[in-house]
């Protein structure tokens, strides 16, 4: 018999996965060419050539028992680390060290060692609704308790009057994810100003640290000029939690990194212990060849082109078949009012015209469906004929 907290996660496992398996499917019965599937954000740009080129020169050059081998710290290479660091005061005025750095296995891997550095039972961490599910599953795999801050679905920036409310003597960790999985939205400077003001005064009020944990795989996928502001400017208790799944098209591989900051308090402590939690989550070290390969690679980006057009023509061909959505500023995924209030009953309806997309109620923000356009352009654009056959059914 499994455990009774996997029998929970189980039961209400990932509807984007469902919907992703669903995908492949419809395919065996149209065709792969006939199913328009918005469900997984999985990049279809293919990686930067210069990884490639990458890939080939280590595995040419390098000792292979060596670069296969564990690296001397749980933490990662000690030339990969300082190289994200100097790479990181480069672009963002910062002054980090290697040290500060934790190379993790992708953002989720870094995720997971975090929460499990810093959470005790029955603590709290705080999540902005709409929000990336698994936030809930990693903070139970801790013992930890989820409080969501209820949508503003106005803008989508985070409702800061709630968040203050809601911060208590066990709150030790609040999650922000900018550009957003699922809206897309960039969290202004403004609120990140107002965000860190209320966290400072919660800290001196209760004598506690909290932990502002900025996930950031979608960080280089901005359009229209935006800028996502870089955390630790304005907090001291942040960490940074990164991924080159999307910006170097790599999701598969698993490589990203931590930043933990001097000026985080117990900051020595915290990097001891994220060194010990990479070793016992089972994850060891980071994949020793991504970590040269992205050390190769920091200057490197996907070609974010690509996904804007897909951002216009989807976002343009929704607003005329009169769907409602924000335009995202980041990432590569439209937020769309349902236009009936029980939106799965939408997603069903769409399926009928082989269109998946995923309920927001997985991202704890019903009554939207989340469509990811990391699609082929020619999916979005056949798409547009069956979405303004749905559209019929509601407007």
């Amino acid at each position: 018999m499994i455990a009774e907290k996997m029998k929970n996660m189980v039961a209400n496992s990932s509807a984007i996965r469902a919907m992703f398996e669903e995908g492949n499917r419809l395919a065996k019965i149209y065709g792969a060419e006939n199913v328009y599937d918005f469900s997984l954000g999985n990049p279809n740009v293919p990686a930067p050539e210069a990884v490639k080129k990458a890939i080939a020169k280590l595995i040419e050059e390098e000792d292979p028992v060596a670069l296969h081998g564990y690296t001397n710290s749980n933490c990662g290479y000690a030339d990969v680390r300082e190289a994200v660091a100097s790479s990181l005061n480069e672009r963002f005025g910062t002054r980090f060290e290697g040290k500060n750095i934790v190379m993790t296995v992708g953002a989720a891997g870094g995720l997971n060692v975090i929460l499990k550095s810093l959470i005790n039972p029955k603590d709290e961490v705080i999540a902005f609704a709409p929000y990336f599910g698994e936030y809930r599953s990693y903070t139970d795999n801790y013992d930890g308790v989820l409080v969501e801050i209820s949508p503003n679905t106005a803008d989508f920036q985070p409702k800061l009057d709630e968040f203050e409310q809601k911060i208590t003597p066990k709150t030790k960790a609040v999650i922000v994810n900018t550009p957003n999985n699922p809206t897309g939205v960039v969290y202004s400077e403004e609120t990140i100003q107002k965000m860190a003001a209320i966290l400072e005064a919660k800290q001196k009020e209760y004598g506690t640290d909290i932990f502002l944990i900025s996930d950031e795989p979608y960080r280089e996928l901005v359009y229209d000029g935006a800028e996502v502001p870089y955390l630790t400017k304005y907090y001291d208790n942040t960490i940074v939690g990164y991924s080159y799944s999307k910006s170097l098209s790599l999701p598969g591989e698993r490589i990203g990194y931590l930043v933990i900051p001097d000026e985080a308090a117990d900051s020595e402590q915290l990097l001891a212990a994220a060194n010990v939690a990479t070793r016992i989550l089972g994850f060891v070290n980071a994949p020793t060849l991504q970590q040269k390969i992205v050390a190769k690679c920091l200057n490197e980006k996907t070609d974010v082109s690509y996904y804007n057009r897909n951002r216009e023509a989807l976002y343009q061909g929704l607003k005329e078949c009169g769907f409602e959505c924000i335009k995202p500023e980041g990432a590569f995924y439209l937020f769309v009012k349902s236009p009936t209030a029980d939106e799965k009953e939408f997603c069903a309806a769409a399926k009928k015209y082989n269109l998946l997309i995923v309920p927001g109620s997985s991202f704890a923000c019903p009554g939207y469906v989340r469509l990811a356009y990391c699609v082929s352009y020619e999916t979005i654009i056949n798409s547009l004929p069956k979405f303004r056959e749905l559209a019929k059914e509601y407007f």
